[in-house]
């Protein structure tokens, strides 16, 4: 999904998803949608915490941050919305390519297929009307764990290091 910030007070989330899916379907347009996005998680060891020398009295958590945006969900099936939707992804995500690297454009193929492929996907659109969001990133650990949990995931994977980053902010 995408957000367009310039649509509704707290923007409007545009996807599309595959005609066989059935959540295009099983929508209702007098009840509230709900679109969940999940950040960084990962398991917080002890063995991290400057208490567990100092006292030992600690046990291991989840860290993670997510957040829900509730609206009514919209559902589209008009091919020429569908088709400029799928073209502004595409140029988003082939723009990260590497320099060099010629980007691939919806264009490039046949527009047989492309239509055939358009028949295929329902676009649905959210305007938000409310946000929530949670997260626990070791807030509730003294100063010296969260040094410490940063220290034990920043040599972590991709999203041990992205948790780190979200407790970094928090440690004074």
């Amino acid at each position: 999904m995408e957000i367009d910030a310039t649509a509704g007070a707290l923007g409007t989330l545009r996807g599309h998803v595959a005609r066989a899916n059935p959540v295009w379907k099983a929508h209702r347009p007098d009840a509230e949608a709900m679109a969940v996005f999940q950040g960084p998680q990962c398991y917080i060891t002890p063995a991290y915490y400057a208490t567990k020398a100092a006292t030992g009295k600690v046990v291991p958590t989840w860290n993670y941050a997510t957040v829900h945006a509730h609206g009514p969900l919209r559902v589209i099936e008009d091919a020429a919305w569908l088709r400029r939707f799928v073209e502004q992804l595409t140029d988003r995500h082939e723009a990260t390519r590497p320099a060099g690297e010629v980007p691939w454009q919806v264009s490039d193929a046949p527009e047989a297929f492309i239509e055939t492929m358009i028949q295929a996907i329902v676009g649905i659109e959210l305007p938000i009307a409310r946000l929530e969001g949670k997260w626990k990133v070791s807030q509730n650990r003294p100063d010296e764990d969260r040094a410490g949990v940063v220290a034990g995931l920043e040599v972590g994977d991709p999203m041990q290091r992205a948790m780190a980053e979200l407790v970094r902010e928090r440690v004074p």
